[in-house]
């Protein structure tokens, strides 16, 4: 038994295929956490909140991130998206970083891998939620592997592959933490 959960996470810019790899492992029986801010955007307002109010999309991008790492009770879950993802939005929107986000990026920690989908041409597709143009989603990319490294965070770059291959992918990287872990 482990003594600490295993946090994967999986970032990286929008439309770099993140969430159809997160489905891939849910369906090998991993525990997955959607990206919060997918959700908070799908809901009544929340298209409006980031837009008009950006500092608070990223605190209830916050509350919301700190809930999904507290319910991770498994041996291993992987997220879309993490604490610095919140810290890189910031940035990229002009914004300080509060101490409370900069403090969950500090304290509530992903043991990793932490796996970067780079942006993908072939694959990226604007839609209800992602609006962003394509240079912006690669300015967005920028931001968010710029605020892993700031909180000392390595990154393994997931390779242009097929979804499954991905998925083969992060789950031989999780197996090696794994057994790391349990040694």
């Amino acid at each position: 038994m482990l003594a600490h959960p295993i946090r994967a996470v999986i970032t990286g810019g929008p439309g770099a295929g993140k969430s159809i790899l997160l489905a891939a492992l849910a369906d090998r029986g991993l525990a997955v956490f959607p990206e919060v801010a997918r959700a908070i955007l799908q809901n009544p307002g929340g298209m409006a909140l980031r837009a008009e109010r950006p500092a608070d999309f990223a605190l209830a991008m916050l509350t919301a991130e700190q809930q999904a790492w507290r319910q991770s009770a498994t041996s291993v879950a992987v997220y879309d998206r993490g604490f610095p993802d919140i810290a890189g939005f910031l940035n990229l929107e002009g914004l300080a970083v509060p101490e409370m986000v900069a403090d969950a990026c500090r304290s509530m920690r992903y043991s990793g891998p932490i796996f970067h989908a780079p942006p993908w041409r072939a694959i990226y597709a604007t839609d209800e939620q992602r609006i962003q143009s394509w240079d912006q989603a690669v300015e967005s990319d920028a931001a968010v592997v710029l605020a892993w490294k700031r909180y000392d965070y390595d990154l393994v770059i997931l390779p242009k592959v097929s979804v499954a291959e991905r998925a083969d992918f992060v789950a031989e990287h999780i197996a090696a933490k794994l057994d790391c872990a349990l040694r």
